[in-house]
C-alpha cells in the first residue's frame, strides 16, 4: 500500500462511505447492541469512528499551519463517545459524514511541504494520518460486529496492518514467525530466544487472517502453527 497521503486520503474516502452503508442498513435500535469491544455499544463505535475524524482534522489543520496541535484535550476523547453512544442512528451517520467532509477538506488543504510536519500523537511525520485514519476505519468497521469482517479488508491493507503490528511489537512480545501465504519473506514477531535450543513457532495462513488474531479481531480457525500445538497468545496490541 503506498504511502502518499493524497492516495491514502482517497482509501479513506471510500472505507468511509463502506462503513456508512453497512450503518445505514441496520435497525435503529442496533445501537444499544453491544459490540466486538468490551464495554462498547455499537453507538459507542459509531461516535469513537467520528470523534476520531474531528482528532485527526486538528492535527492536519496544526500540521498546515506549523503549530502543533492535540488529537484530543485531556479526558475529552472518552468523555466524548459516552455522551454521544445513545444518539439515534441517523443522526450518528451523519455525523460521521460530516466529520469525514472535515477531514477530507483538512487533507486537500495541506501543501506539500506540510506532510513532513511531525506529529506526536501518530509518532510520524503528518504525511503518516491519513493511514493511520484508514486504520482506525477499517478496523472499527470490524468492531461493530456486524456485516464486516477482516476478510473484506483489501490485501494492501491488511499486508501494511501486519508489517505495522510486527514493527511496533515490543521485545516482550510472544516470539513468533509470521508466513503469511503470498508473501516470499516471513516475518519475525518479538525477540526469538538467544541459543538455547528453542525454536519459535511459526503461524501461517492469509494476511488478513494472521493480521486479524494478531489485533485481537479475529481467531485462529484458519490459520496453522508448526510445531503442532497451541497457539501462543497474541501480544496485546494497541
Amino acid at each position: 500500500m503506498t504511502m502518499d497521503p493524497l492516495v491514502l486520503l482517497t482509501d479513506v474516502d471510500q472505507a468511509t462511505e463502506s462503513l456508512i452503508r453497512t450503518a445505514s442498513d441496520l435497525d435503529p435500535s442496533v445501537i444499544a447492541q453491544p459490540s466486538l469491544l468490551p464495554g462498547w455499544t455499537v453507538g459507542h463505535v459509531l461516535t469513537h469512528v467520528a470523534r476520531n475524524a474531528d482528532a485527526f482534522t486538528r492535527l492536519l489543520t496544526g500540521a498546515r499551519t506549523g503549530k502543533p496541535a492535540e488529537g484530543y484535550a485531556p479526558g475529552q476523547r472518552d468523555t466524548d463517545i459516552e455522551a454521544g453512544a445513545g444518539r439515534p442512528l441517523r443522526e450518528q451517520i451523519e455525523d460521521i459524514r460530516r466529520a469525514h467532509e472535515r477531514f477530507a477538506d483538512a487533507g486537500a488543504a495541506m501543501p506539500a511541504e506540510a506532510w513532513t510536519f511531525p506529529i506526536e500523537f501518530i509518532g510520524m511525520p503528518a504525511a503518516g494520518a491519513p493511514w493511520a485514519r484508514l486504520r482506525e476505519v477499517e478496523v472499527h468497521h470490524v468492531d461493530l460486529g456486524l456485516a464486516y469482517t477482516p476478510a473484506d479488508w483489501s490485501d494492501a491493507f491488511a499486508l501494511r496492518l501486519l508489517r505495522e503490528i510486527v514493527a511496533g511489537a515490543g521485545p516482550e512480545h510472544p516470539p513468533m514467525i509470521l508466513r503469511p501465504f503470498g508473501i516470499e519473506h516471513a516475518l519475525t514477531i518479538g525477540s526469538l530466544p538467544a541459543g538455547d535450543g528453542t525454536d519459535p513457532p511459526v503461524i501461517g495462513g492469509p494476511t488478513k487472517s494472521i493480521a486479524a488474531w494478531l489485533c485481537g479481531r479475529g481467531d485462529a480457525t484458519d490459520l496453522t502453527v508448526s510445531p503442532d500445538g497451541e497457539f501462543p497468545a497474541p501480544g496485546r496490541w494497541k
